[in-house]
């Protein structure tokens, strides 16, 4: 797929949050209704108030991944001042597995904008090996490109998905 018509780059989840870099490894979201979670897909904070079924793929069993999600645009897309804003973090996910196999390190807390359309993006990462990836202090701020630096990991898939307020979205604003 060209770069100018890669999904994460056309939602600038490329840029905003991400590096780019080539996907390398299988990364299926599932929320609870059992619908897959598709880059650019519009939820509403109601269908994301439990933590996603994440499935991962590979093929080393002693590869282990890393797997964040974070609100780029956090409080608002006119105003991201918190960007990013981490939602979930499961480190030591074995290849193969689902992120239930991984050491959930900081709990899920389901996203609730109150203004604009906010990108959610699930990334996940190859480690080192186990046990070497760590928590951020605090979930405000949080910086994806600096995260992957400190804990020398590996980009190899990502997807995204669109949320906004219960009723009506507010726009996005730029």
């Amino acid at each position: 797929m060209a770069r100018d018509e890669d999904p994460l780059v056309i939602g600038g989840v490329i840029g905003d949050v991400l590096n780019p870099f080539t996907p390398s490894v299988a990364l299926t979201v599932v929320i609870n209704n059992n619908r897959e979670i598709t880059n650019g897909v519009e939820l509403r904070p109601s269908q994301v108030v439990n933590r996603p079924r994440v499935s991962v793929g590979g093929e080393d069993l002693r590869t282990f991944y890393s797997l964040v999600m974070v609100d780029a645009d956090a409080p608002s897309p006119s105003n991201p001042v918190l960007r990013e804003y981490l939602h979930w973090m499961v480190t030591d996910i074995p290849a193969t597995t689902s992120a239930s196999f991984g050491r959930e390190v900081v709990f899920y807390e389901s996203p609730e904008p109150s203004a604009g359309i906010h990108r959610l993006v699930i990334a996940l990462f190859r480690q080192l090996g186990r046990d070497t990836v760590f928590a951020p202090e605090w979930r405000h701020n949080f910086n994806t490109r600096s995260f992957i630096e400190n804990n020398n990991l590996a980009p190899v898939a990502a997807v995204y998905f669109n949320c906004h307020r219960e009723r009506g979205c507010g726009g996005r604003r730029s």
